[in-house]
């Protein structure tokens, strides 16, 4: 029996490291943000590699959500699917996976935002996703009739064992300790923009430090960070809490 699992995350998170994480075990193949060509190729928006991320990826909706309802890759029991909600601005939408375990990556807002700052590039609050983050995990709840699976990173940061175990134990699949460590370098997964925002998950072997004080923001980024966090609030309320 195939398990597949959609995990909605926003950018500047540790999306990239829970990929790797799954990756990890020798049971689940992984996907790395599928819909980012189609996104691109919608929106206009000229984001870093644009060009060579729309070349390398299958840029039509349908055709997408299709291969990630299809056959799991290398025949695979798990399949761990790095989604990104604020791409889904087509009519593909997370209620196209019925048959998918959905889960939610969650990260304050202020540490989104500063991640940002630091790499000089511009940011929208709709660029961050959590509005519709918490429209999926409340479409979820009505698909699964229960509350939906969020984790925070900065809990994931700070005992990754412990809430990688409950994470795997609310998406009844067994714990698999691979899932702690991997070998540095690149995958033939990760998607062409590895080469620009992957650097520092390219050099890792397992999660990094816990966060320590939260950042400083300028006037603008705090007025972002503050448009999100109603929304983070709620999302929150559901996070796994051990």
């Amino acid at each position: 029996m195939t398990t597949r699992i959609a995990m909605w995350s926003g950018p500047r998170n540790i999306s990239t490291a829970m990929m790797r994480s799954f990756g990890g075990r020798s049971d689940c193949a992984v996907s790395d943000e599928p819909f980012y060509g189609a996104f691109l190729k919608t929106t206009g928006q000229r984001q870093p590699m644009a060009d060579d991320v729309i070349a390398s990826m299958d840029c039509d909706w349908q055709s997408v959500a299709a291969a990630m309802r299809g056959p799991v890759p290398d025949g695979k029991p798990l399949w761990y699917q790095k989604h990104m909600p604020h791409h889904m601005v087509a009519d593909v939408t997370i209620a196209d996976f019925h048959d998918h375990r959905h889960a939610f990556l969650i990260r304050d807002p202020e540490r989104v935002v500063a991640s940002y700052a630091a790499k000089r590039v511009e940011v929208t609050a709709e660029d961050l996703g959590y509005a519709r983050q918490l429209e999926y995990a409340d479409r979820a709840a009505q698909i699964t009739g229960q509350a939906p699976i969020v984790l925070e990173s900065a809990d994931i940061l700070r005992d990754p064992e412990a809430h990688l175990r409950a994470l795997c134990a609310a998406l009844d699949i067994p714990w698999d300790a691979g899932m702690l460590k991997w070998e540095p370098g690149t995958r033939e997964s990760d998607g062409t923009w590895a080469s620009h925002w992957y650097g520092r998950v390219i050099e890792t072997t397992g999660f990094g430090r816990a966060e320590g004080m939260a950042p400083e923001l300028g006037y603008k980024e705090k007025g972002i960070a503050e448009q999100c966090r109603d929304a983070y609030l709620k999302l929150s309320e559901f996070r796994i809490r051990l």
